[in-house]
């Protein structure tokens, strides 16, 4: 450890380590220091001098409920004409017992009121949070026309108030680790102790204790501290904004991580598989559920290989293709200058051009980005010879099947990897696309998340939950998924 990490870690823990002393006034004045009073204009540190003892109460202006500061803390304090324990005085329903600073210091950042008792070598922490967030909404991301509507907001007890309201059971468990220094942030693992793997368990555990960077906002930046390979193109946890999805997930043995400031959450251990299914899967009949499953399917495979098997055809294998077909592909190149790899890479790049502009740009000007995207790129590029009409139409094809993605996390993958295996294909035509896509499958094969096989149940060989492909009727589902190794496998 290098000379400054150590009086860092040495002053941290020195500041955890400091207890309360009986003089209030020694208490008062560390914690002034601490938070800046004086500088800090909403923090409060006020004196309450009762009829029999004197009370010092600190708290921050924007964090509390006022209301229930004067009703219940406030007001009974000067009301007491006894010296009696504060916990008998004060009508919070959330009051804790603090026997040093650290907690002190922990209580106060998560919106609490600390009441000091002149001469007692303990404070009392009265939870009243009152931070403001914004109300349950519909879901922006993940949208569906059947099942319900509401999606997690920023406040992790709300979220965790929803899930519950889901799972009304008493094995339904949220365990708090605490990750960060400046400041300590809360992680909420939610399972059910019935279903869940203890190995998995502990293996989330374990890395979020192992993290030791100085603060972690919120659950996105936590994905990437606990994927055991962050510079993989593929995600190992599923990454959702609806509490009805991270319900279903956990009644299957799965484990819901939360954080507060976060409007999503992660489900983990995760599969290939999953980022295929759609929570509006699970509401619709089984034919339907079913064929938009397909419709998926195709859609992934079109955008991961339709450019990059125009490129391969075109280049070098022109044999494949019929000679009416090929002689239409050749006029509409005629006046084309650019060699098609580039041609279509070119018009690849345009697009995602547009679409990170459409996702930044305010709602008022979106519709100026289909008018520019339309005219620039369907009609302005080719009747400028630039290129073709049918590389704009399969672009446009592959773009829009891309959108089709069930999960925001793996539409990133299907983007990158189709300019990976474009580029692949335009070596050496099929047999270095081919070569290209054995080497992606071997990784995604090779893949783990918190110890489950990504490919499983397909390999390694486990017992299905009949929902990992194509589902079966919902009263035919007999089994959870056989790669989590849940306590009790059996739904019936």
């Amino acid at each position: 450890m290098f000379p400054w990490q150590k009086n860092k870690t040495e002053a941290i823990e020195k500041r955890k380590a400091r207890k309360i002393s009986r003089n209030m006034k020694d208490n008062v004045t560390y914690i002034e220091e601490q938070y800046s009073y004086g500088v800090n204009f909403d923090f409060e540190s006020r004196s309450l001098q009762g009829p029999a003892v004197k009370y010092h109460i600190f708290f921050y202006t924007t964090t509390v409920s006022t209301k229930q500061l004067n009703d219940d803390i406030i007001t009974p304090l000067l009301a007491s004409k006894k010296p009696i324990p504060i916990d008998r005085i004060v009508t919070v329903s959330s009051l804790n017992s603090l026997k040093n600073m650290d907690d002190v210091e922990k209580g106060l950042n998560t919106g609490s009121v600390i009441i000091f008792q002149d001469g007692v070598s303990e404070a009392y922490e009265a939870s009243i949070p009152d931070f403001k967030h914004r109300s349950i909404e519909k879901a922006d991301n993940e949208r569906t026309v059947k099942g319900p509507k509401d999606a997690l907001t920023e406040s992790l007890t709300t979220n965790i108030s929803m899930i519950r309201k889901k799972m009304p059971s008493k094995d339904l468990i949220v365990e708090s680790i605490d990750v960060g220094v400046r400041p300590v942030d809360p992680v909420s693992l939610v399972y059910t102790r019935d279903l869940v793997n203890d190995k998995v368990l502990e293996n989330i555990k374990s890395r979020i204790k192992s993290i030791t960077v100085d603060n972690i906002r919120n659950i996105e930046v936590l994905e990437q501290f606990l994927e055991e390979r962050p510079r993989s193109l593929f995600p190992t946890m599923l990454y959702t904004e609806r509490p009805d999805n991270a319900a279903n997930y956990i009644s299957d043995g799965f484990i819901v991580i939360m954080m507060d400031n976060s409007s999503s959450c992660l489900i983990a251990p995760m599969t290939i598989w999953g980022f295929f299914h759609s929570p509006e899967d699970i509401y619709l009949r089984w034919a339907f559920g079913n064929f938009s499953r397909l419709i998926r399917v195709f859609a992934y495979l079109i955008t991961l290989f339709v450019s990059a098997a125009y490129v391969a055809i075109t280049n070098f294998h022109s044999q494949l293709v019929p000679i009416d077909l090929l002689l239409a592909i050749a006029a509409s190149r005629e006046k084309v200058p650019l060699p098609i790899t580039f041609e279509v890479l070119l018009m690849e790049v345009a697009f995602e051009l547009i679409r990170e502009a459409g996702v930044r740009i305010p709602n008022p000007l979106g519709p100026t980005i289909g008018i520019v995207g339309a005219l620039i790129l369907g009609q302005a590029a080719v009747e400028a010879n630039i290129v073709s009409p049918i590389v704009v139409i399969l672009v446009a094809l592959s773009g829009l099947s891309s959108f089709s993605a069930a999960n925001y996390s793996i539409n990133h993958t299907l983007r990158i990897s189709r300019f990976l295996f474009i580029l692949a294909a335009g070596f050496f035509g099929a047999f270095s696309l081919l070569g290209a896509i054995i080497i992606w499958l071997a990784y995604v094969v090779s893949l783990n998340s918190f110890g489950v096989p990504y490919f499983s149940p397909q390999t390694p060989h486990t017992k299905s939950s009949d929902d990992t492909y194509f589902r079966k009727l919902l009263k035919n589902i007999k089994w959870r998924p056989g790669y989590l190794k849940p306590k009790d496998m059996d739904k019936n």
